[in-house]
């Protein structure tokens, strides 16, 4: 039978409502303040076979890499039971990087009334996706200059946490006795089970009050729904082979080196692939990204640009190929070191991927934004002698674009964070904010401007090891259509009698008290020939 359209739209509704409210029972019940505060967290429902059906408008560099996790779990348990909740992170199985920790759970529905659908096994998949604040390595916050995975943090396969409603206590222990944080992992841990238990409870409803066959017919429906508006879109597109190349700032003893990102996009019929042939090799460095996170930022371009009327699900999808030699940067092997990957290196293969495709749809495209994270993570003992980490991702300019001016102090692109509000800051950690503002003049000019970047001045108050890993230092954000590019970031550090030092785009260093550290972060590029 035909899906009813108005009922398909109702399920739109009722699925990603679902995954909104998971969403809303992580963040009110979580510890953090970066998940807290600054909803650094994804959540979505799955099929019984793993296919997305709906995610929460979270974090775009979950987008492609959550059902990866999903199919992970699927590859290493058949048998499910309620009350199961399975735990990984590991980047080279489902995750991205070491401090997105993904919960796995299963959703067994009343029996169904059709033949041919198995009654033994759950008939959905709840998953959230969070980025804890510490999970161990090298320094803390866990986005370390590092060199090999090992020295990023604790590496969890998917296992069990919860085993039948029963939590599997001596992994809990052993996860917790590697993060420098035990009680606020415990309490963020528990805050995505509750979120789960919210996605279970909501689809027991559903099912009580349309049935579960119907329930299971429109997930399946949506995702073809979604293919379908995908394909259309991608049809009216320009046919043709687009190549870009964009690179990043691979810094080895103090010294930065473009590393590139070369990618060919080639628009044929319904479908666009995304060959990133010419990429240069892993580098000795944090910047490696498996191919999940690739996944993630050519998914998300693409989503960008076929409307807003798709929902997404694993249908959007379908139409879009990603290609990567093994091995190359973009497609990391293990144990390369990934910290950067999923933060830095997503936003670069973003710009590469847009790049690309404005060749052929050059009113639809934005200049550069500003194409980095800023990772700030921070941390050390409070006076007592408790152990504290800080993480935050810093906004930017957004790329002008050809209907206006880009956004400024703006979480672009594969960043869709909140920033962390001064007085929340300043109370959970021994720092204090002395500038946050917009960084005037930063955009680039253009018909349309570029958004602005903005400035932010952490004083320490306490002995702290601080590390930052931002990209777009030495390269600036470009403009587009005869557009200026923007103004690139900064990183100083300001010693307690006033000097200041230039710092390196990725940069451990040992901070105290009275010393401070501003980072200035790029705009976004301009858009068109500035009228003379």
């Amino acid at each position: 039978m035909a899906p009813d359209p108005i009922t398909l739209e109702l399920y739109r509704h009722r699925f990603s409502g679902i995954s909104e409210e998971m969403g809303i029972t992580l963040q009110r019940t979580s510890y953090s303040p970066n998940i807290k505060e600054r909803l650094d967290f994804s959540c979505a429902l799955f099929d019984e076979s793993g296919g997305l059906v709906a995610q929460a408008a979270h974090i775009p560099a979950h987008l492609g890499a959550m059902p990866d996790s999903v199919a992970a779990a699927l590859a290493v348990f058949d048998q499910w039971q309620p009350g199961d909740v399975v735990i990984l992170n590991d980047p080279y199985f489902g995750g991205s990087h070491l401090p997105d920790i993904t919960l796995v759970s299963p959703v067994f529905l009343p029996p169904s009334n059709r033949e041919n659908r198995a009654e033994n096994g759950p008939q959905f998949f709840a998953a959230s996706r969070a980025h804890h604040a510490d999970v161990g390595g090298m320094s803390p916050g866990s986005l370390p200059l590092s060199t090999e995975l090992y020295q990023e943090g604790i590496i969890i396969p998917p296992l069990k946490l919860y085993q039948g409603g029963e939590l599997v206590e001596a992994l809990l222990e052993l996860i917790l006795r590697n993060v420098r944080t035990p009680d606020e992992r415990r309490g963020d841990l528990a805050a995505q089970r509750a979120a789960h238990a919210v996605g279970d409870r909501r689809l027991h409803e559903l099912a009580a009050l349309h049935g579960n066959d119907e329930l299971l017919d429109y997930a399946g429906y949506l995702q073809e729904y979604s293919e379908r508006l995908t394909r259309a879109a991608i049809r009216s597109w320009p046919q043709g082979s687009f190549t870009f190349e964009d690179p990043i700032e691979s810094v080895v003893d103090g010294r930065t080196t473009p590393a590139p990102i070369r990618v060919t996009a080639t628009i044929e019929d319904d479908t666009v692939t995304l060959d990133f042939s010419g990429t240069c090799p892993s580098i000795h460095g944090s910047l490696n990204a498996p191919l999940s996170v690739t996944r993630s930022a050519c998914y998300y371009v693409v989503r960008c640009l076929v409307g807003e009327d798709v929902p997404v699900n694993a249908g959007c999808f379908a139409p879009v190929q990603v290609e990567a030699p093994s091995g190359c940067l973009v497609n990391a092997r293990p144990p390369a070191a990934v910290a950067g990957g999923n933060v830095e290196t997503s936003q670069r293969i973003t710009d590469a991927v847009l790049g690309a495709l404005a060749q052929a749809l050059p009113d639809r495209i934005a200049a550069a934004g500003q194409g980095t994270m800023n990772n700030c993570t921070m941390g050390g003992e409070n006076a007592d002698g408790s152990p504290w980490t800080y993480y935050e991702t810093l906004g930017g300019g957004m790329g002008a674009h050809p209907l206006g001016d880009g956004f400024s102090g703006a979480h672009v692109h594969m960043s869709n964070t909140l920033n962390t509000p001064v007085e929340a800051l300043e109370l959970a950690y021994p720092l204090r904010l002395t500038r946050y503002h917009l960084r005037r003049d930063s955009g680039g000019a253009g018909k349309h401007q570029g958004g602005e970047g903005i400035v932010r001045e952490y004083e320490i108050l306490r002995p702290t090891t601080a590390t930052i890993l931002s990209e777009r230092r030495a390269i600036a954000p470009w403009g587009l259509a005869g557009g200026s590019p923007a103004a690139p970031g900064r990183n100083l550090l300001i010693d307690t009698d006033g000097t200041e030092e230039e710092l390196s785009s990725k940069v451990t260093r040992r901070l105290q008290p009275g010393q401070r550290l501003r980072i200035e972060t790029p705009g976004g590029g301009g858009w068109g020939k500035a009228s003379s």
